[in-house]
C-alpha cells in the first residue's frame, strides 16, 4: 500500500474511533491478561458503563502468567509491583504494552472502532533472569518519539526505545537505574513524564523486595531487616530516609539526565497521577504511608509534598493504596486499596485533599488464597481507569477474576454497573477512551 493511502486509512480510523468516544456511544478500555502467551483484550464500553469483550489481540510477547516476581509467589495478584503497563498516545493513534515475561514492549495501532493491529514487538534490552523478566510501566513522549520502560529488578530499572511514526520500535543503548550507592536492590513501581515533558518522574515501592528479605515459617513476608548500621529498618522505600522519588531531567534527544533522589513524603511512594488541569501538580498514593498528598514540581525538578492525608487503617496498618486515577475535572480522586479490596475516595479541593468515602464501594472478594501486607484476605484489586467524561471508574480485582466497573456519584460513591470474567490473579494495566 502506498505510504499516502495508509496514513490517510489511518487517520479516517482514527477520527472515527476519536467520534466513538464523543458522540454518547461509549468508547473503548484495554487490559492486559499478562499470561504467559501475553494479549490485550479489548472492551467497548457502552454508554451506560457497561463492558463487552470485542477481541483478544496477542502481544508477540510474553507475561508472566500467575507468578509473582516480585516476592517469588507461584501465584499472587500484582505481578511486579508496578502501574502503566498499557498505554496509549495522547492521539490515540499507538497502543503500548509492555510484556513483563520476557522484557518486551508491543506497539498496535488503534483502528477503527477501537480495534487493535500489532505493528511490533523488541525485547527492552534487559536479560530475562530466573522465571520471569519485571517489565511493567510505560511513558510515552510524543513530541521526542520515545517511550520509558520501567522494570521492577534493576540495575538497569529504566530503558527506553525510539517510536517511529508508523509505531515501529527500535531499543536504544541507554540505561538507567534507581539504585543508591547503599541500596542496589531498589523496586521502582512506575514512570511518568511532567506534562511539560522536561522531567521523568519515578516512584519507588521496597529498597529490599521480598524476593530477597524472604518469608516467615507461615509465609507472611519480612518486611524488617538489618541495616548497615545493625539498626532494624523497613524494607520500604521513604520509610524513613527521604529518597523515594526519582526524578530525571529529559534531555533534548529524549535521553535522561543523572538522578535527583527526592523526598517521597511517605512510605512507598508507589504512585503518581498529575492533575490534568494543573501541569505542575501531581498526587502521591502510598502503598506503606496508608494515604495521599498534593505535590508539585518546580521549574527545576524539585518537588515539594504536603502532609500524607491518610484512609481509616483499623483493619490493620499498610493497606497499600497503590493505583490512583483523578477525575478530568480534578475534583475527585480514586484510590485502589490493594490490602483492603476496595477502593477510597478524596475529595480535591484546590490545594487541599479530603477523604470523600472510605471506602466507596463494597469489598469485592477474592478466593481467599491471598493476603496483603495487613494481613486481611484479599481480592489483590490492581490497575484502575475513569472514563473520560468522570462518569465510570474501572477497576481490577485479580484474586477475585473480575473487572468491574461503576458509575461515579458526586459524594465519592460508587455504584457497580458492571462485571466481566477476567484470568485469574495474572492481568494488569487499563487504558481506554
Amino acid at each position: 500500500m502506498p505510504k499516502e493511502m495508509g496514513e490517510m486509512g489511518m487517520s479516517k480510523e482514527m477520527g472515527m474511533s476519536r467520534e466513538m468516544s464523543t458522540n454518547g456511544r461509549g468508547g473503548h478500555l484495554y487490559m492486559q491478561t499478562n499470561e504467559v502467551k501475553n494479549a490485550i483484550i479489548h472492551y467497548h464500553r457502552s454508554a451506560n458503563g457497561t463492558l463487552t469483550e470485542v477481541e483478544r489481540v496477542a502481544t508477540g510477547g510474553a507475561g508472566s502468567g500467575t507468578f509473582k516476581p516480585i516476592s517469588g509467589q507461584d501465584s499472587a495478584p500484582n505481578s511486579f509491583e508496578g502501574a502503566g503497563s498499557v498505554i496509549l498516545s495522547p492521539d490515540r493513534r499507538f497502543l503500548f504494552a509492555t510484556n513483563g515475561g520476557d522484557n518486551s514492549v508491543s506497539s498496535f495501532a488503534v483502528g477503527d472502532q477501537g480495534r487493535l493491529t500489532r505493528i511490533d514487538t523488541k525485547p527492552t534490552g534487559n536479560a530475562v533472569e530466573g522465571k520471569s523478566g519485571t517489565a511493567k510501566s510505560l511513558a510515552y513522549s510524543p513530541s521526542k518519539g520515545m517511550l520509558y520502560v520501567v522494570h521492577s529488578f534493576g540495575p538497569d530499572h529504566i530503558r527506553i526505545m525510539s517510536v517511529s511514526s508508523d509505531g515501529k520500535l527500535t531499543p536504544r543503548m541507554e540505561r538507567y537505574t534507581a539504585n543508591t550507592p547503599e541500596k542496589a536492590h531498589r523496586v521502582p513501581t512506575m514512570g511518568v513524564l511532567s506534562p511539560n515533558e522536561k522531567f521523568f518522574l519515578v516512584g519507588t515501592t521496597f529498597d529490599l523486595p521480598i524476593a530477597i528479605s524472604g518469608t516467615y515459617p507461615d509465609g507472611s513476608p519480612i518486611l524488617w531487616v538489618p541495616g548497615p548500621d545493625g539498626k532494624t529498618r523497613s524494607v520500604a522505600s521513604n520509610a524513613p530516609d527521604p529518597d523515594g522519588i526519582v526524578i530525571f531531567r529529559v534531555n533534548a534527544n529524549g535521553t535522561l539526565s543523572d538522578p535527583s533522589f527526592q523526598d517521597g513524603g511517605g512510605g512507598s511512594p508507589f504512585y503518581i497521577a498529575f492533575l490534568h488541569n494543573q501541569p505542575d501538580t501531581f498526587i502521591l498514593g502510598y502503598a506503606v504511608g496508608d494515604g495521599v498528598s498534593m505535590c508539585r514540581i518546580d521549574e527545576d525538578g524539585r518537588i515539594g509534598v504536603s502532609k500524607v492525608v491518610p484512609i481509616d487503617t483499623r483493619r490493620g496498618a499498610i493497606a497499600e493504596l497503590c493505583w490512583l486515577s483523578v477525575s478530568p475535572d480534578d475534583r475527585l480522586l480514586y484510590a485502589t486499596v490493594f490490602g483492603y479490596s476496595n477502593v477510597t475516595t478524596f475529595h480535591i479541593d484546590g490545594p487541599e485533599i479530603r477523604v470523600a468515602k472510605d471506602p466507596a464501594c463494597p469489598d469485592v472478594e477474592g478466593d481467599g488464597t491471598f493476603r496483603g501486607l495487613c494481613g486481611d484476605i484479599s481480592s489483590g484489586p490492581s490497575d484502575n481507569w475513569v472514563s473520560p467524561d468522570g462518569a465510570y471508574l474501572y477497576q481490577i480485582y485479580g484474586n477475585a477474576s473480575k473487572l468491574v466497573g461503576y458509575a461515579t456519584k458526586p459524594d465519592g460513591s460508587l455504584e457497580e454497573v458492571t462485571s466481566v470474567a477476567i484470568p485469574y490473579n495474572s492481568p494488569e494495566g487499563l487504558a481506554g477512551f
